[in-house]
């Protein structure tokens, strides 16, 4: 039995886990035990969740959600947590061999930081841990002996790839791929006037919100350079992006010898988050099998940094260091926020990333106070900027 504790239980990922668990359970070759299941403010589909899996405990980030939750649940006698602190306790959970973060932006570092320094495995949904966070959690990962297995489809790929690399100076790069989005070969020109609802319809994953924008800028990709190159120790200058319509690829690793070695499958997450789970077996999964017969052509292109360039910057903040992918990370957020509220333009999300960039000092310390503070700053710069 593998007790887990979800962070994001109603979001995307969260609900794709819960499939996934369903389906090993079923298989009964490696039954999961959801042991504590963690909300931001979803009451009633966490009510129907607690009612399935009977979890020690439960939490859901928004005070007056929590409230809510225990007057539905109040027949059972599980704990409902709040906040940050009910977040990080869910994290540590004593019972939980693996915790699973797929909460969405800067407030899953914290939570990430609590599983690592209470010795559970981490199985790593949100991104914006490592851009924000990346030296100080791998710090704490090796200090704390602790493994991060990744679930972004893209990192899953490439760590699945490299349980075939015989060591390190074998590798020559990484090569992560990328949907390009709902408006890939548009010019600036044609992204002008674009709408949310427009950059919401991602042509082959389904996802949140926030990543769904964060893929029509190209920002995602950014974010999972930045991601990566802490993940698996190497330099963003050797992380190569290439646009791949089909994503059936999900990315790649070359040797120095020139071959490579790729990842296939249908875009289907529940993969990436069932390897998490299983590492380092294979089960049968309920995701349909590739058919390759149905594929005859694959397709690779090269990202125009031009239309979309947020790639560039987050290239850019990772090769200066520092607080400064913090401070990208925070400007990004609060840019979506605005657009997704219909108060900026969609090109006005690299141009606010961009001067919250130009204005981070890359010589101060990186801690978690730094970190919070570095976001804090870039997002009020940022809500400034789109004001003025």
């Amino acid at each position: 039995m593998k007790k887990l504790s979800l962070l994001g239980s109603t979001g995307s990922i969260g609900t794709q886990t819960l499939e996934v668990v369903r389906s090993l359970n079923r298989q009964g070759r490696l039954p999961v035990s959801p042991v504590v299941l963690c909300a931001h403010s979803n009451a009633k589909l966490l009510e129907e969740q607690i009612r399935e899996f009977s979890p020690h405990a439960a939490v859901l980030f928004d005070p007056a959600a929590a409230k809510n939750l225990r007057e539905r649940i109040r027949d059972l006698s599980i704990p409902v947590l709040e906040g940050m602190e009910g977040l990080c306790e869910a994290a540590a959970w004593e019972e939980a061999d693996i915790t699973l973060n797929s909460v969405v932006g800067m407030v899953g570092l914290r939570p990430t930081l609590a599983a690592i320094r209470a010795k559970k495995t981490v199985a790593l949904a949100n991104k914006e841990t490592l851009v924000a966070g990346g030296r100080m959690v791998m710090e704490e990962a090796r200090k704390n002996k602790v493994e991060i297995l990744p679930v972004d489809s893209e990192h899953s790929a490439i760590f699945q790839c490299l349980q075939g690399c015989p060591e390190k100076k074998a590798l020559k790069k990484l090569i992560l791929t990328a949907s390009g989005g709902p408006f890939y070969g548009k010019t600036r020109e044609e992204l002008q006037n674009v709408t949310p609802a427009q950059a919401l319809k991602h042509p082959n994953w389904s996802m949140g919100a926030k990543i769904t924008i964060d893929s029509a800028t190209m920002m995602n990709k950014g974010l999972e350079v930045i991601e990566a190159s802490w993940l698996f120790d190497v330099p963003p200058e050797q992380i190569q992006v290439v646009v791949h319509r089909e994503s059936i690829v999900h990315s790649l690793i070359e040797y120095q010898d020139n071959s490579i070695i790729a990842q296939l499958g249908c875009p289907d997450m529940r993969i990436p988050i069932q390897y998490a789970l299983s590492f380092p077996k294979r089960y049968p999964s309920p995701v349909k099998e590739l058919d390759l017969w149905e594929r005859p052509s694959l397709t690779f292109g090269k990202p125009d940094e031009e239309a979309f360039p947020c790639l560039a910057l987050c290239v850019k903040a990772q090769t200066l260091g520092g607080l400064v992918p913090a401070a990208v990370n925070g400007a990004n957020e609060k840019a979506v926020e605005l657009f997704l509220a219909g108060k900026i333009r969609f090109l006005e999300i690299p141009q606010l990333v961009e001067e919250a960039l130009s204005l981070q000092d890359p010589s101060d310390a990186v801690t978690l106070e730094g970190i919070l503070e570095a976001d804090r700053r870039a997002r009020e710069l940022t809500e400034q900027n789109a004001n003025g």
